[in-house]
């Protein structure tokens, strides 16, 4: 199955505007979080974006680009704007085609999953002569996600977790309507473990268990020890099932815990932190996270989820790598900031810094080709050139975690991996300690 995914907007086209929020910025993440989901998690589904970046690109471009590539379905994500009174969900066919065509059965089928999951009032299934279902070959539906210039609905578009759902529904409604067939990627002996918060104080731990409890949610305190230092994690669930894991993950997020998320333990994957896989926080979170420490850091963040998702790395984690290895980017080592060498490729010492990039773009990319290498023996995806002068000298597929890096990144590197993780775990507190921050000034 191919489907052409369209984020609406872009560039100098911002799209609807309101409460702080440019449409073109959630749906270019949405579209990137529907993309991450059925590649990673189903078979024999090809994905084309219209873009993958804050650029330009006409509407003719768009749909002729789908046309030539023989798509099958064209999914364009937009969102909505009014007069700040309405807000909703509703989602468009073109206007000439009847309700028992093809395109309106798979109209039917993804409307109904997205609305399981968005928070928003349903406001129907309509037509219209959109250019984007007009000139299009193939079936096509346009998605209005909510109303940027509404109060409620920009509260939740802020929150990354809402929009990883809206994706989620895109996602299963597409793999309903043209029966994709899940990846079989549980492996024998593996754990999915559904973890709703880490803390550095018992008391906070406690205090989400309780809360998780009176939601009818079982959970519990798990102390676990990461580079050094002790942290309370919150459990809700082990399964030996990745499809059971991901329905317990729903119910906590539902249950107004946002940045939830899901490890696996077992003989594949030491300590559960595989380098493949989905990326969680979004680029403003990592963002976010190093400008606490340093206003002054590059904005990388949508760089480390583009080429992550592509490449199916954890970007996240990668990006918390990059963290390690530059001291927030303040290049405080022997690599300077000009190199745009984010990941340490090839320094050793002061009389040899390593690899230089022409860009941070160039930079970013050749660490997530560096962590494919180690990650897994596959054959580079040819999407992007190789540019990582080093990928030839790793032993393919010798560390797919990232505590598998100790004595391979860094030598002698006993503790490199839990370095990372423990820089990942900080990532995530500060991610949930800034939603929790904007929810109480739109509460305010």
């Amino acid at each position: 199955m191919k489907l052409y995914l369209d984020p609406g907007h872009g560039g100098s086209d911002p799209g609807a505007q309101g409460n702080g929020l440019m449409e073109k910025n959630i749906t270019l993440d949405i579209a990137l979080k529907i993309r991450s989901i059925l590649t990673s998690q189903y078979e024999n589904v090809e994905v084309r974006m219209s873009r993958t970046a804050d650029t330009a690109k006409s509407l003719s471009q768009r749909t002729n680009e789908a046309n030539a590539w023989g798509a099958d379905f064209y999914l364009s994500i937009h969102c909505n704007a009014f007069n700040g009174s309405a807000r909703g969900y509703e989602d468009y066919i073109h206007s000439s085609l009847s309700d028992s065509s093809a395109t309106a059965r798979y109209r039917d089928i993804i409307h109904a999953e997205v609305i399981k999951l968005n928070q928003l009032p349903d406001r129907g299934k309509k037509k219209a002569n959109f250019h984007v279902l007009r000139e299009t070959a193939m079936p096509a539906l346009l998605s209005e996600n909510g109303f940027i210039d509404n109060a409620q609905d920009a509260a939740l578009m802020k929150q990354s977790s809402w929009r990883q759902n809206v994706a989620q529904g895109h996602a299963n409604g597409i793999a309903k309507a043209f029966n994709l067939r899940r990846k079989q990627q549980e492996e024998p002996g593996t754990v999915y473990k559904v973890i709703a918060g880490s803390f550095k104080s018992r008391a906070n731990a406690d205090e989400r268990v309780t809360f998780l409890r009176s939601k009818g949610i079982e959970s519990f305190v798990d102390t676990v020890s990461i580079s050094g230092s002790i942290w309370y994690r919150v459990q809700a669930g082990a399964f030996s099932s990745r499809d059971n894991a991901e329905k317990r993950l729903q119910d906590v997020k539902r249950a107004g815990i946002s940045d939830a998320y899901i490890i696996s333990e077992g003989t594949a994957s030491q300590e559960g932190y595989s380098i493949s896989g989905q990326t969680f926080l979004s680029p403003e979170h990592m963002n976010l996270f190093v400008k606490n420490v340093n206003p002054e850091a590059l904005e990388l963040g949508m760089y480390y989820l583009t080429f992550g998702e592509y490449y199916g790395i954890r970007g996240d984690i990668a990006f918390a790598q990059a963290m390690h290895e530059t001291d927030y980017l303040r290049f405080t080592g022997v690599v300077k900031p000009e190199q745009n060498n984010f990941c340490g490729l090839g320094a050793t010492g002061p009389d040899n810094p390593g690899a230089s990039f022409k860009t941070p773009r160039e930079g970013v990319l050749a660490h997530l080709q560096h962590l494919y290498a180690y990650a897994s023996a596959k054959p580079l995806p040819d999407g992007y050139p190789l540019v990582d002068p080093r990928f030839d000298l790793v032993e393919r597929g010798s560390a797919p975690t990232w505590v598998g890096l100790n004595g391979k990144w860094a030598v002698p590197g006993t503790n490199y991996g839990q370095a990372i993780l423990g820089m990942y775990e900080r990532m995530i507190n500060s991610a949930k300690e800034s939603l929790d921050n904007v929810l109480k000034e739109v509460k305010g």
